[in-house]
């Protein structure tokens, strides 16, 4: 019986762009001008959303950043995250071999209920891990407006 794989073609093109750089003596870290012909210079870090009876709660995996690197915002019922991770800087003393994690700017957006108190959202950054709280507000109660017919 023969295996069933799913088709992906992100991980394609991912491929793809690796065989290129191969091909023009390019490294995954871009060795040799800097930077890969097709590189990705952003990247999105992880999230899971949580829900309970009271608030959405929202963690973001930032390893290595700290809070001064990252800024949320709310506007027009949007939760943006952004930041940027800096790459080390390579000296005399200390040269890079691989480089595999990314680095760069990113920034994730997320559209909110219409049941969130934007003015009640709390942060915390501990560990390279971002913890959002935003509260749920009351519904509000739709008015009912009484039409005189003539």
């Amino acid at each position: 019986m023969a295996n069933i794989t799913r088709w992906n073609p992100v991980n394609e093109l991912d491929d793809l762009m690796n065989r290129y750089n191969r091909l023009l003596g390019l490294g995954r870290g871009g060795e040799r001008e800097g930077k890969d012909l097709f590189s990705r210079s952003d990247w999105a870090p992880a999230v899971d959303i949580k829900e309970t009876a009271e608030a959405f709660n929202i963690e973001a995996e930032l390893p290595g950043m700290s809070k001064d690197d990252v800024k949320v915002t709310v506007e027009d019922g949007v939760l943006s995250i952004r930041g940027e991770r800096k790459q080390e800087e390579e000296t005399d003393d200390k040269k890079h071999h691989r480089i595999e994690r990314f680095y760069g700017s990113f920034l994730r957006r997320f559209t909110l209920p219409e049941n969130v108190d934007e003015n009640s959202i709390q942060a915390r950054f501990k560990d390279g891990v971002l913890s959002l709280t935003l509260t749920k507000a009351e519904p509000a109660e739709p008015k009912a407006i009484e039409v005189d017919v003539q």
